[in-house]
């Protein structure tokens, strides 16, 4: 695995934004426009797409690339306040980081929260593809991350709770991967609580969209639903579930060729 030039930028509200970027593979063609990545929730750049192996396949294929560590997450600054949270607040950091490099366009792919993320920043800046993946008719339905599978009121409480042996079972997984990575549970207890409820502007996006899920996904149910609502979107079914962003090549292999097709 390639060590990243990381930095950092201060973004409006004295948060600092970490952002990891990797340069094209030595002797490959490079494609002129970068690749800006966005994790999920729990998770961040080097656990989402360094370590499956997303990063070094983009680098191969000629892309340079850039993750971006949610607030809360990774590198990026923590806060237990709510108040500094939410996916339109991510968006915005993503967004502040493109305008430090001085990127006119981008192709951006995110994963669950940070396929919100992306979605909400798509909207606002130019990006020539974008890749939306562990998300479905949430996003349409109930305007992000699909609560309905998730509740994030339980979610929040379950990260802070003294005994996490009580807790069902698929919230218990992610508090046992978010402290696998050694996250700060209170900051994401506090993103849990501020989660984008209020719609994105779907119509607002004219990047080459990819809608990719898991068969399998309880967060991303009936993702046609999300691709039938941006304009000229495609859709692609991997064999698993919400885990396919660590664990299928599948997923790494039809990212990646959409990216550069």
């Amino acid at each position: 695995m390639r060590t990243p030039a990381t930095a950092g930028v201060v973004v409006e509200d004295g948060t600092t934004i970490a952002y990891h970027c990797w340069e094209a593979d030595e002797g490959v063609t490079a494609d002129p426009i970068p690749v800006v990545l966005q994790h999920g929730f729990t998770a961040d750049t080097m656990a989402d797409w360094l370590v499956p192996g997303t990063v070094a396949g983009l680098t191969a294929a000629g892309r340079r690339v850039v993750g971006v560590d949610a607030r809360g997450h990774g590198r990026s600054a923590k806060s237990p306040d709510a108040g500094r949270y939410g996916e339109r607040r991510m968006a915005n950091d993503l967004l502040a980081v493109i305008a430090l490099l001085g990127l006119p366009a981008v192709d951006l792919v995110g994963y669950s929260m940070g396929a919100v993320v992306a979605l909400l920043a798509a909207s606002q800046t130019t990006v020539r593809r974008l890749v939306v993946g562990g998300v479905g008719a949430g996003i349409v339905e109930v305007g992000g991350v699909d609560t309905r599978a998730l509740p994030s009121d339980l979610l929040a409480r379950a990260l802070l709770a003294e005994d996490p042996e009580d807790l069902p079972p698929g919230i218990a997984g992610l508090r046992a991967h978010a402290e696998m990575l050694g996250a700060d549970l209170p900051s994401l207890a506090a993103q849990a609580r501020a989660v984008h409820r209020t719609g994105i502007d779907l119509a607002a996006i004219t990047a080459e969209t990819l809608v990719i899920a898991g068969d399998a996904d309880p967060l991303a149910e009936r993702p046609h639903v999300l691709a039938e609502a941006i304009a000229g979107a495609s859709l692609r079914l991997i064999a698993g579930g919400h885990e396919v962003i660590g664990t299928s090549p599948e997923f790494r292999s039809a990212v990646i060729a959409f990216l550069g097709h």
